[in-house]
């Protein structure tokens, strides 16, 4: 089976460096301009959640910018024979691992300022390739009372899924933590290992899935115990695979999540694209058709994306946490909110970057 990790195209690396060379104060508002011209779908990336701790993919040290990583394919994963246990082993200890700190993470000021303008109706939607949550955390913790799980369904679609739910094969769901519950359980060994890790706050680098790199440690997955699913044992089966609700490499992503994006972009006016890339062609598509629709299209992103080359699209070559609080100001301002929800929404989010590092750790086989 052909699968490979999608990058920026060498053309765009090469590419004079694009996007429009202005002050933060200019960018803010222009950004505000194309919000208060009608119904605006915001499409975010895994730049949006830097500043809560956890690194983007293809930052200066993302994970995909390393030549010898190689991530688990779907394929792989769901793999009924022996090898495919021990690529289940070891992507399962591994996030493990690596889960807590994703899941403790806190919205920082980019995911409360989109918070607050999605809570004030000034944009429609997000469409989020992020599986960390935490543009539900922020609405959830700033707005809770107003935003029922179904809501937060209708106004964010998490394009590529979802860390905090897990599904066996035969589409058993369980929350995440009850998985995770189940991990420690059948591995009481590792599971003294991450108490360690925690207490002793030397928790190795986490990727943006909850993946962690360990291999350096010396550690075998040999050991390690994927638990079978208790409903299928009450039906008679034993069936130990498992796979969060994320979309990985060489996996589809659902019908009706692919047409639901569609249709976000479609029910706008505008697309504002903020922390991506744009390397997965599942978002990709989507800017691409929010042109082909002639709808006005700004992309905030530090860096070179996919969509550097496309005619018609404005690029503003900076980081959203630098400006995002701001534009949610003067728009929220701009209608005479005086809202204390929204205003204390303005004022929340940590500011908290992972250190840099070099990462150029291989991935072992299985």
């Amino acid at each position: 089976m052909r699968a490979s990790v999608p990058h920026i195209p060498q053309a765009s690396l090469l590419a004079k460096p694009s996007g429009l060379q202005i002050t933060r104060a200019e960018a803010a508002d222009r950004i505000c301009r194309l919000i208060q011209g009608g119904r605006t779908t915001v499409l975010t990336g895994a730049g949006v959640s830097v500043d809560s701790g956890i690194r983007a993919y293809r930052g200066p040290d993302g994970r995909y910018m390393n030549p010898n990583y190689k991530p688990i394919f779907y394929h792989e994963l769901m793999d009924n024979t022996e090898k495919g246990q021990h690529f289940r082993q070891r992507y399962w200890l591994r996030s493990y691992l690596g889960y807590p700190p994703v899941r403790d993470a806190q919205p920082n000021t980019t995911h409360f300022a989109l918070a607050s303008l999605l809570h004030s109706g000034n944009i429609s939607r997000i469409i989020t390739q992020n599986v960390d949550g935490l543009h539900h955390k922020a609405l959830t913790r700033g707005a809770g009372q107003y935003w029922s799980p179904r809501r937060l369904q209708e106004h964010i679609l998490e394009l590529h899924g979802t860390l905090h739910r897990v599904h066996c094969r035969r589409g058993h769901v369980v929350d995440r933590e009850v998985f995770q519950d189940m991990l420690s359980e059948t591995n009481p060994k590792w599971h003294h290992f991450a108490q360690e890790l925690e207490r002793t706050k030397t928790q190795p680098r986490t990727n943006p899935d909850g993946d962690i790199a360990i291999e350096h440690l010396g550690i075998s997955y040999q050991d390690f115990i994927v638990p079978i699913c208790p409903t299928c044992l009450s039906n008679g089966h034993r069936n130990s695979i498992h796979k969060p609700e994320v979309v990985f490499f060489g996996e589809s992503i659902k019908q009706e999540v692919k047409q639901r994006s569609y249709e976000d972009i479609e029910s706008s006016d505008q697309l504002l694209v903020v922390g991506t890339t744009l390397a997965t062609y599942s978002a990709f598509r989507l800017v691409k058709h929010a042109l082909e629709l002639k709808k006005p299209v700004i992309l905030l992103n530090l860096g070179p994306t996919r969509a550097d080359l496309l005619p018609n699209i404005e690029k503003i070559n900076m980081a959203s946490g630098a400006i995002l609080v701001d534009v949610a100001s003067l728009v929220i301002a701009s209608g005479s909110h005086t809202d204390p929800v929204l205003l204390n929404m303005l004022q929340s989010g940590v500011v908290n970057p992972p250190l840099p590092d070099d990462d150029r750790v291989p991935r072992a086989a299985g």
